[in-house]
């Protein structure tokens, strides 16, 4: 799928990936974190960055959210649209998926906090909160293919989706989770093995926003290669899974 429309998914991810995240560095304040601090000094720190940031945070996401959906409709898409009618669909089906997601989240953690909670009864807390922490695994693999059923339905019905995304993943998560978690697992080394070198190469470089600015621009690009190659994965899964479970209740229709 990437190789099929390298050109066309290069020039989304520079707009939509790559820009926005350039952006957001340079305009997010930084954390205000100290040498010698303690543990509950650098959560503060954390919860004064987020506050701060969030609204920035919220645009920057917005873009990329577009650019995610931009993507599955050029891969999905068997009228093969351009660029610009791929975006301007995009942004139609961008207050449903955004809807989706909100739904979803609230759902999530109602069932986080229920299975935290339970778990508490039995083990320390940090333990609960982590093995809840796993458990929503499950469901996230459930709701993962929202997007590319909105896409290929041509609606934006949030719920028609998340139930498209239940009906496409039944008896499949094991599967999925095979197919996601060695790529996963390998751009998570990958990204913490340039990001370490990249630091040590800044650290050398000496002071300055050219060398720190350079560095942010080599993990932004294998951020957007990563996220691509991602979103066609999320593509693929769905050509595998919910094209089949469309064409099966097409005959009840």
């Amino acid at each position: 799928m990437v190789s099929a429309n390298r050109d066309v998914l290069v020039a989304i991810a520079g707009v939509f990936y790559l820009l926005p995240g350039l952006i957001g560095t340079l305009a997010l304040p930084k954390p205000d974190m100290a040498s010698g601090m303690t543990e509950q000094q650098m959560a503060q720190a954390f919860t004064k960055f987020y506050a701060s940031a969030a609204p920035v945070l919220l645009l920057i996401s917005l873009p990329m959210l577009i650019g995610y959906l931009t993507m599955l409709v050029v891969m999905l898409d068997r009228d093969r649209p351009t660029v610009g009618a791929a975006i301007g669909r995009s942004f139609r089906l961008l207050p449903g998926y955004l809807a989706s997601q909100i739904l979803t989240s609230l759902a999530l953690s109602g069932l986080w906090v229920v299975v935290v909670g339970a778990l508490s009864l039995a083990m320390p807390p940090v333990a609960a909160g982590f093995v809840g922490l796993l458990a929503m695994i499950y469901p996230l693999v459930r709701i993962m293919l929202i997007g590319p059923e909105m896409v290929v339905a041509r609606h934006s019905n949030p719920i028609r989706a998340i139930m498209g995304s239940l009906a496409a993943t039944r008896r499949e998560v094991s599967g999925i989770l095979l197919y996601f978690g060695p790529a996963m697992t390998l751009f998570m080394v990958i990204y913490g093995m340039v990001t370490i070198l990249v630091t040590v190469i800044l650290a050398n470089a000496g002071n300055g926003d050219a060398p720190q600015l350079i560095g942010e621009a080599v993990v932004g690009v294998l951020f957007a290669v990563g996220y691509t190659y991602f979103t066609a994965m999320i593509a693929s899964t769905y050509q595998q899974l919910g094209m089949s479970t469309r064409s099966d209740a097409s005959l009840f229709e």
